[in-house]
């Protein structure tokens, strides 16, 4: 394991037993990793976040508590938040939500989300740059597995977002509009993405506002 633990490949998809991937993660200096684990394989992301990537996150989760705050619909944000079914599959996605009435299900505390004992998120997020291969992927299937209800990705390189509803036991869906956050145009968010570019996000969130209102 050893081996493993220090010669560990980043930014891809490896072989790898539950064992060892709980072994390899506990390595210090994966500290700031995220960390996946799916079909028997592992993946360390260590890839430096730019300035567009750490902004689309930022301008995301501002849209999104702006609209659920405008909406009234009680949201919980967890930002890059760990996920564990033990012996099967972990993740860390940028950003998830529990939505509505399964609010009062989002987990607390520290340590690392057991789905032994708690529901999955509502919604699953993740900003994609260098990774938006695999996140449109192989990712989509972790979240399938996983049972999340809505999973986005947003495209940095084009400030676009593909997002896909789950259906039970049978994949995903390509949308364009929300499901579990009804009224919500993913085209808005997008248009938010893009205007961030040249804009501040005091002025983004601003005019993200006046759209909803008037909607």
């Amino acid at each position: 394991m050893s081996e493993l633990q220090t010669k560990l490949p980043t930014d891809t998809w490896i072989e790898a037993t539950w064992k060892e991937y709980i072994q390899a993660v506990a390595d210090p200096q994966l500290e700031k990793a995220k960390c996946y684990y799916h079909n028997r394989r592992l993946r360390i992301e260590m890839s430096p976040v730019g300035p567009n990537h750490a902004s689309d996150n930022t301008v995301i989760i501002g849209m999104i508590n702006l609209f659920c705050t405008i909406k009234g619909i009680p949201q919980k944000g967890l930002t890059n938040c760990s996920y564990r079914k033990t012996g099967i599959r972990e993740c860390q996605p940028d950003v998830s939500y529990y939505i509505g009435e399964r609010v009062k299900l989002a987990p607390q505390g520290s340590s690392v989300v057991s789905l032994d004992s708690h529901f999955p998120p509502d919604l699953v997020i993740e900003v994609a740059d260098t990774s938006f291969a695999d996140d449109i992927g192989e990712k989509r299937m972790l979240y399938e597995d996983m049972q999340v209800r809505e999973y986005w990705v947003v495209d940095v390189r084009k400030a676009q977002i593909i997002a896909f509803s789950m259906i039970a036991n049978s994949g995903s869906q390509r949308i364009t509009e929300s499901q579990v956050l009804p009224e919500l145009p993913l085209s808005l968010l997008e248009e938010s993405l893009q205007r961030s570019r040249n804009l501040d996000q005091t002025q983004v969130g601003t005019w993200f506002l006046e759209q909803i209102q008037n909607s």
